[in-house]
């Protein structure tokens, strides 16, 4: 005589397995949410670090905050170049300097607020993210 599962077990065993993907799926949530900042600082330490030097080497200062980093991709119009500029300093396929992972423009400024000494380059996290 053959024996089946009882319809309770089944939906137990369900259960437990419905739980145990949403575990999962919020670790790997909150993981690619890590590779996410990890992106966007990896961008500002070492991806612009460079640009920022070399526009700094050639214009005897780092690009004013209203400049912005665009000036590391076009000449810029506010403050002169006086014929230094030998850029584009960062280039880009969309010819623009890309978004931080959330879409949202890198913080730049110069003088730095943080960094008294040089600029401070970040990405804001946007609000309800973490």
């Amino acid at each position: 005589m053959a024996r089946g599962f009882p319809l309770l077990e089944i939906m137990v065993v369900l259960a437990i397995l419905g739980l145990l993907v949403t575990v999962l799926v919020k670790n790997v949530g909150g993981d690619l949410s890590w590779g996410q900042s990890s992106t966007a600082a990896l961008f500002v330490k070492t991806t612009l670090s460079a640009p920022l030097t070399s526009f700094r080497i050639d214009m005897g200062n780092y690009p004013t905050t209203a400049q912005g980093l665009e000036a590391l991709i076009t000449m810029p119009q506010a403050g002169g170049s006086n014929g230094k500029w030998r850029g584009p300093y960062y280039e880009s396929a969309s010819g623009k300097v890309p978004m931080d992972p959330w879409q949202q423009p890198y913080e730049y400024r110069f003088p730095g607020t943080l960094n008294k000494t040089g600029y401070d380059l970040y990405s804001s996290i946007p609000r309800g993210r973490t």
